[in-house]
């Protein structure tokens, strides 16, 4: 007569274990890549959030000469934070943002966002 034996074996626990461990590094690679997805948008949002305020400055003084990132702070929105201005002249501006290691830059006023520095 044969008696019932409860439990696993060893080879079904070294299944489970497995797929586990093919789990975590896949959910491990997800993580890494949602980070650096959440910096990239964070640069972008602190340019798209100056953008107001750089053109309320070139509105009042009739240049983008001699801006100034506190300069936007005080008199156009507190909100403007994160940015660089790289440079400013009579028509154009370059700002640089920088959120999770990737560089992101606006040449202004007509160019997009992008990772690829100013001209």
């Amino acid at each position: 007569m044969r008696t019932a034996e409860d439990g696993f074996t060893l080879v079904e626990l070294i299944v489970v274990l497995v797929v586990m461990a093919i789990l975590a590094l896949i959910a491990v690679g997800f993580h890494g890549q949602a980070r650096e997805r959440a910096g990239d948008v964070t640069a972008q949002a602190n340019i798209r959030i100056a953008i107001p305020a750089i053109e309320g400055y070139r509105s009042d003084h009739g240049t983008y000469a001699g801006m100034t990132v506190p300069a936007l702070q005080a008199s156009y929105s507190s909100g403007v934070q994160g940015i660089e201005i790289i440079s400013a002249d009579a028509t154009s501006y370059c700002v640089w943002a920088v959120s999770g290691g990737r560089n992101w830059y606006k040449d202004g006023p007509e160019a997009d966002l992008t990772t690829t520095a100013c001209a």
